[in-house]
């Protein structure tokens, strides 16, 4: 890590690894305040998309600040060697350690859903699309609030513009991804559908035993409600996740439409 970021800060743990870097807690002397600290070797980085992608990420992060559900951008430090991001600290569980324990009811899910689908729809309006929405990067800070993180593979897009490259995660992207072709920021809301189904009923709506398999069936789109596994969700939420998950990106619904809908403006006790 950077010089000048060990000037500043003391550096603890690691507590984790992102695309791009390593994560570890560090906590400014004069405060005891902790923060995370994401600190990339970008003499590892061969790859000039992913230079690109690293240089990106911090000035993203910045132009997102100041909303509640985004993880927020403290400092950055930057020399030959390292790019230093400090940011909040948010060191209770994600929601993949979350979601892995148990489903959760429309009005749980619904609580997960809105501050989720605030923080992507904040992230649009600022012409930026995440591209790696899944539970691992969902986080939540000391008191429970939820927080959008890891913006490594985030693009920002100018004007209906739209955008290439295959990025994500499997069960997580979008068909029109991994189809190769051009592709807008719902991308986003693909992946958000996907994490809605699986919070629901506690497996992905695409799957497979090899990410061959999974993007087969992403590609297939084929979306179903088992009856042994859905009895307990509402028609409205199962209407939400048809809108979410259309392979039709001009019927699939944007994130504001998503805020709007009746499941989500009911904190999901809506039934219908």
């Amino acid at each position: 890590m950077s010089e000048g970021l060990k000037r500043v800060y003391n550096v603890c743990e690691e507590i984790g690894q992102g695309r791009f870097g390593t994560v570890f807690r560090c906590f400014f002397p004069a405060t005891g305040e902790s923060f995370a600290l994401k600190s990339i070797d970008k003499r590892l980085l061969t790859d000039s998309v992913d230079r690109e992608c690293v240089e990106k990420e911090s000035k993203i992060m910045q132009l997102l600040r100041g909303n509640p559900n985004i993880v927020e951008i403290v400092d950055v430090y930057e020399d030959e060697a390292y790019l230093d991001i400090v940011m909040e600290l948010c060191d209770s569980s994600d929601l993949y350690d979350r979601i892995s324990k148990r489903t959760f009811s429309d009005v749980e899910a619904a609580t997960i859903m809105l501050p989720l689908m605030e923080a992507i729809a904040h992230c649009h309006r600022r012409g930026v699309a995440h591209r790696d929405i899944k539970p691992d990067n969902i986080l939540f800070d000391s008191r429970n609030r939820l927080k959008l993180a890891d913006f490594g593979s985030a693009e920002i897009f100018h004007d209906g513009l739209p955008m290439r490259g295959i990025v994500g995660t499997p069960y997580y992207v979008a068909p029109e991804v991994l189809s190769g072709r051009d592709y807008s920021e719902k991308v986003d809301i693909w992946s958000a559908g996907v994490i809605l189904y699986i919070i629901l009923a506690g497996i992905p709506p695409f799957y497979g035993d090899s990410a061959a398999e999974i993007f087969e069936a992403v590609l297939r789109g084929n979306l179903r409600f088992p009856t042994r596994i859905f009895y307990s969700v509402s028609p409205a939420a199962k209407d939400l996740l048809r809108k979410m998950l259309s392979k039709d990106v001009s019927k699939r619904f944007s994130a504001e439409q998503v805020l709007g809908h009746p499941w989500i403006t009911s904190r999901g006790e809506a039934t219908r």
